[in-house]
């Protein structure tokens, strides 16, 4: 299981458009910037989950408040998120909704670092990405807590889909920025390791401190 597909797959021609006109950009870099933001929120993830207690945390979030129902409707979300229509919406709803608060729980106080980086790859400007990024936050829980729903998944099989689809990420074009975005905003070599300039190399290094493997 791929979560990077599945959440480009999430993005429509409608979605893309929506996102496009409401940020003042071409559809070709909205879409680049969501690309990013997608692998940044994963490895974030996979990096959150890098402990017990993180991966715990995780896990409870999402069967909490991310069943993945809110992409039955996802034109209607972002629309309503674009034009601030999550606002007073019901529990578990407004959890589920809440962008910022995502965010906060995935890359802490590094969110304009993150999104600096993503406007560096994409060419949008950091007020275009802010906006994206709690928008899209929803979307990546939304389809992580799904497949963990549906699939049946436990602990440990969401930490190794999460640390796949990350290294997908990776080898899909997005070495240099998860790279440099998990070096610079997560923390850089874990364990006193040395940065790299390559982003794959720190790529490979921090996911593979994560969960032990190669």
């Amino acid at each position: 299981m791929n979560l990077m597909e599945i959440l480009q797959g999430q993005l429509s021609d409608d979605v893309l458009n929506n996102l496009s006109a409401q940020i003042g950009a071409d559809k070709e870099q909205t879409a680049t910037a969501a690309n990013g933001i997608f692998a940044t929120l994963l490895g974030g993830l996979a990096n959150n989950a890098s402990s017990e207690t993180g991966l715990a945390s995780l896990g409870s979030a999402l069967d909490r408040d991310h069943d993945g129902s809110m992409l039955d409707d996802l034109m209607g979300m972002v629309g309503g998120m674009l034009q601030g229509g999550s606002e007073g919406a019901a529990a578990p709803a407004a959890s589920a909704l809440n962008g910022t608060g995502i965010l906060g729980h995935i890359l802490g106080d590094r969110q304009e670092a993150a999104a600096e980086h993503i406007s560096q790859s994409s060419g949008l400007n950091m007020g275009q990405i802010m906006k994206l990024m709690p928008i899209l936050a929803p979307i990546v829980m939304g389809v992580l807590g799904r497949a963990k729903s549906s699939g049946g998944l436990d602990l440990g099989s969401l930490a190794n889909i999460l640390m796949g689809s990350a290294q997908g990420a990776q080898s899909g074009g997005f070495g240099d920025l998860l790279g440099s975005v998990l070096g610079g905003v997560l923390g850089g070599g874990q364990q006193g390791q040395p940065q790299q300039d390559s982003g794959s190399g720190l790529f490979g290094q921090i996911l593979g401190g994560i969960f032990g493997k190669r």
